[in-house]
């Protein structure tokens, strides 16, 4: 059993719930281009995809020039949208981040976020949480070479918080979070309660353990003492 030393959590779909605002965006932009609103739930599903899988959802288009344009034109909307002082964003902690974290820092133990989102709008959202100050470590894809599934943001972050990938949990809700969790030597955790895809199957990632909540993880770290079992391979036996 090793101690743990850190946990780190993607952003989108797995620490804060920020669907709402991708919804209004891609609908302000089906709107002002005089096409049909999507259903939010559809759109949910398509988060973790990034902003290339939503503008190719919305708009019906391939990889290549209209798409880079379209995608461009989002991330204008969606930074005017988050960074609308008028009022307070949408994305919010999911239930029992907030518990888990208190616990996390009672305990002393490093938290972070490891997220492809950019600084600019992964920041501002992060703020308006009032998460900003807490963190140990947040690492965006400006701050290294190869973004996620590379697993070189998971171990700056690693850096950052001082603590061992080999004593720390990595929590996503995308099969690029697990790969770059593994690849790092954490032990990883698929948030099942996330932005999952029509069709994909969370199981077939081969987490160390599923959840379907938050409780759940805290739950499991309680139950193991705030260690981590040597032998990782909790999917099959000891998955939540």
């Amino acid at each position: 059993m090793k101690a743990i030393e850190g946990v780190f959590f993607d952003l989108d779909g797995t620490l804060l719930d920020t669907a709402e605002d991708f919804v209004i965006t891609v609908n302000q932009m089906l709107t002002d281009h005089k096409h049909p609103e999507l259903d939010g739930q559809l759109i949910r599903r398509h988060v973790s995809a990034g902003s290339r899988a939503l503008m190719q959802l919305a708009f019906n288009i391939p990889t290549g020039k209209e798409l880079e344009q379209k995608r461009a034109l989002f991330l204008e909307y969606y930074d005017q949208h988050i960074q609308d002082q008028s009022r307070s964003t949408f994305a919010h902690p999911y239930p029992g981040i907030l518990p888990l974290i208190d616990e996390l820092e009672h305990r002393k133990i490093a938290w972070g976020i490891v997220t492809n989102k950019p600084r600019a709008y992964a920041i501002a959202l992060i703020r308006q949480t009032g998460l900003l100050d807490k963190s140990h470590a947040i690492v965006c894809p400006e701050d290294v070479k190869r973004a996620k599934p590379d697993p070189e943001s998971l171990i700056l972050a690693c850096k950052q918080a001082k603590c061992s990938p080999e004593h720390s949990l990595y929590i996503g809700d995308h099969a690029r979070d697990i790969e770059a969790g593994k690849r790092a030597g954490m032990t990883t955790v698929a948030a099942h309660y996330g932005y999952i895809a029509e069709g994909d199957n969370p199981k077939e990632w081969q987490a160390d353990l599923d959840i379907d909540n938050i409780k759940q993880l805290h739950d499991w770290l309680k139950q193991c003492n705030w260690l981590i079992p040597e032998d990782r391979a909790l999917s099959s036996s000891n998955s939540l």
